[in-house]
């Protein structure tokens, strides 16, 4: 076997090498969105323990998920816009970089405030996923772009049952939570070797300056937003601070508005948040992702409530938590590599309409049905196909209406939202856990088996109305 002057293999196709290439990179981009994903979850199981170690109570350890969707939906358009300007594959370096970091702050914390810087630190790993859309974009031939971003969009939530298993398996040897930090710097590092080996900085750069005033609005509505309902129940719904908060949210929100529509390069287009056909798809991002990050703290806790102390729940340690995941998992695999086929021939749009169809039977599943583990089984198993489905479908749909050279900031703006809808889940469903308790002692509480009902009907509402918003997507947009 002999190469030619330029190093090309005798007998080779310089279209083999193409697609050599192209497979190296999208493997690299779905082992990024594997840790992306796993670390947003493995902190789930860990809930109630955190609650005893840092003595806290359901409201407080929440923020440990919250803080990091909260940092994610500030991050992503913010690096989205980076990576318009400077490039996407070094703001993928970074966000991968950040994750890093944050693993290794919550693997030395002893505090729930260090946990929540931490856990900041890596959320920020949020805008990988957008970052890789616009690589995809950027990247692959037209023929191929539906497939490979549905297979890294599926990644997501194949990445966060994985994380639940993983820490679940890890949990089983020890009580100390710090080997699961170590787990997600160490795949993190992997994964960032991965993608500077294989993936290319291609695409157009454009100037400008990033809109950090914008973002700073962006992150001090939220976390009004969040409080407020996270700490509606301890304060008082009625209260002046919890009032004032929801006042605050509602002025940073029109004073953000007011700077997005002034800056010349906002940190998010308005045109590309509430657009003709933008504003269904953020839409139902918003809402599934509400619905599927709620899911995935709500089930956790109620898989380990001890039926014999409180009347119901499954009695599961933190490994059962994973082990009742592995179908959602299997099946959100599954999925993620098939959607694009069904979205080339009916569209994303109905196809993400029957993903959430099926994610939101799987909350009324639990709401109707929920003694016995196959129930549990059976949620996971509409789970699994509904965001497998689902979150393949959107990453398409969030793009293909946009130019070329929009695609990082549209999918940047879409996940921003998912990220949002999925911070407000955690603030919402952990009020009603705080706001309805059964007092087992002077110092232990615990959600009663209606707070539960009540959250998963909330998540199932959530599902239904991301299956109606984009249905009706799909009958105004013909072809998407």
């Amino acid at each position: 076997m002999t190469t030619t002057a330029v190093g090309q293999v005798e007998g080779t196709k310089p279209e083999d090498h193409t697609k050599t290439h192209l497979g190296l990179t999208l493997l690299a981009l779905c082992a990024a969105g594997l840790v992306v994903s796993l670390q947003q979850t493995v902190v789930i199981p860990l809930l109630p323990r955190f609650i005893t170690q840092l003595h806290t109570d359901v409201a407080g350890v929440t923020w440990l998920f919250t803080a990091a969707l909260l940092s994610g939906a500030v991050a992503t358009p913010l690096l989205s816009r980076f990576g318009d300007m400077y490039g996407k594959k070094p703001m993928v370096m970074v966000a991968m970089g950040v994750l890093i970091a944050g693993s290794v702050v919550c693997a030395f914390a002893t505090s729930l405030s260090v946990y929540i810087v931490g856990r900041a630190l890596q959320g920020i790993s949020s805008a990988m996923i957008p970052l890789a859309i616009g690589i995809i974009r950027d990247t692959f031939p037209r023929e191929r772009l539906v497939s490979a971003i549905g297979i890294v969009s599926g990644t997501m939530g194949v990445g966060g049952t994985i994380g639940l298993l993983a820490t679940g398996v890890i949990a089983d040897h020890t009580t100390n939570p710090h080997p699961v930090f170590w787990l997600t710097a160490v795949l993190g590092v992997i994964a960032t070797v991965l993608i500077q080996v294989s993936a290319k900085n291609n695409g157009v750069r454009h100037g400008g300056k990033p809109d950090f005033v914008g973002a700073a609005l962006l992150a001090a509505l939220l976390v009004c937003l969040l409080l407020g309902i996270s700490e509606g129940p301890r304060w008082g719904w009625g209260s002046g601070s919890v009032i004032a908060l929801f006042v605050a949210a509602a002025v940073l929100t029109a004073v953000w508005v007011f700077v997005e529509l002034q800056v010349e390069q906002p940190l998010v287009r308005l045109q590309l948040l509430v657009g003709p056909q933008s504003l269904s798809a953020n839409l139902a991002s918003a809402l599934l992702g509400f619905s599927m990050f709620g899911a995935f703290s709500l089930v956790s806790n109620f898989i380990q409530t001890p039926a014999d102390k409180v009347g119901y729940g499954l009695s599961g340690t933190v490994l059962s938590v994973g082990l009742y995941g592995i179908p959602s998992a299997a099946l959100m695999t599954f999925f993620s590599f098939n959607t694009g086929r069904i979205s080339a021939k009916i569209g994303p749009a109905y196809t993400l309409a029957i993903g959430a169809v099926f994610a939101g039977l799987s909350m009324g599943w639990l709401a109707i049905s929920h003694d016995h583990k196959f129930d549990m089984i059976m949620a996971n198993v509409l789970q699994g196909t509904g965001f497998g489905i689902g979150y393949a479908a959107l990453g398409t749909l969030a793009v293909q209406h946009v130019p070329m050279s929009e695609s990082g900031i549209a999918s940047g703006i879409n996940s921003l939202v998912r990220t949002a809808g999925g911070s407000i889940a955690g603030a919402v469903t952990g009020s009603i856990l705080t706001a309805h308790v059964l007092h087992l002692g002077p110092h232990a509480a615990v959600p009663t088996e209606g707070a539960y009902v009540a959250s998963f009907v909330t998540l199932a509402v959530g599902a239904f109305g991301a299956a109606a918003v984009a249905l009706g997507h799909g009958l105004r947009h013909k072809g998407y």
